[in-house]
């Protein structure tokens, strides 16, 4: 399984990276973990989208726009290019989604979304898309949202999505190989239930002995090496920064 960086900026695109994006490849099938402003464009780097089995699935951890707000974009390109798409594409995301793109596009109608997406609720049981099972948790934070876990070939990969420190990410992330954790704060006294530092980051991945930490969505404001080292205090694993393009075998 493979894991490439879209876009990893934290709550808008900054000069160098998209918002979040991040597409998982094995055995020639593709899934996307969110869509974030500005990710369409760079996907198409790593992507042919004019390819009718481009995608297997697009999974949005919520729909806050930084995360989801290219999906729109994406049925543009779907919709109106030269050579149709055969099937719908699968959406899994939080019971919002649909409503939600439909009022990014401007659209009156969400059922109008239904000609090119198939929008199911990340909520339940896991599902198999492809040679992918899907494993989602609510995550904390101030709208639904939830955490993933992906896993292929035996391996498995945990995307926090955008989460204050919780028990589920502990569980769902036990013995993953990649945890790719969001770190937004710096420091001690933040909000609660809204995001994780890179110290958060680090505690859960030690606790659920995953094999690597990853840490995204740090947002511009913050000094990446601060948060690298408050993640190194409380994980002995190894540990990246996220940055758009970067590849990973998980």
């Amino acid at each position: 399984m493979r894991l490439t960086v879209v876009g990893c900026a934290g709550s808008f695109p900054t000069a160098t990276s998209p918002a979040s994006c991040y597409l998982v490849e094995h055995e020639g099938s593709r899934l996307l973990l969110d869509l974030g402003n500005g990710a369409l464009g760079a996907l198409q780097q790593h992507l042919d989208l004019q390819w009718p089995e481009a995608l297997a699935a697009v999974i949005l951890s919520h729909c806050h726009v930084d995360h989801c707000v290219d999906a729109a974009s994406l049925y543009v390109q779907r919709r109106y290019a030269p050579v149709p798409t055969p099937t719908r594409l699968p959406i899994l995301g939080p019971a919002e989604t649909r409503d939600r793109l439909a009022a990014i596009y401007g659209m009156a109608d969400p059922a109008d979304l239904d000609e090119e997406f198939d929008f199911s609720c990340l909520a339940g049981a896991p599902r198999v898309v492809g040679p992918f099972t899907v494993q989602a948790v609510r995550a904390a934070h101030p709208v639904d949202s939830y955490s993933v876990r992906i896993s292929a070939g035996g391996r498995s990969l945990v995307y926090s999505g955008d989460t204050g420190p919780n028990a589920r990410l502990t569980e769902l992330s036990r013995g993953t190989d990649v945890a790719l954790f969001e770190a937004s704060f710096v420091g001690e006294g933040n909000p609660v239930d809204l995001h994780m530092t890179g110290a958060d980051a680090g505690r859960i991945a030690m606790a659920a002995r995953a094999g690597r930490l990853v840490l995204t969505h740090v947002v511009a404001w913050n000094d990446s090496e601060v948060v690298l080292r408050e993640a190194r205090a409380e994980f002995d694993g190894p540990i990246d920064l996220a940055h758009a393009g970067m590849v990973i075998e998980v």
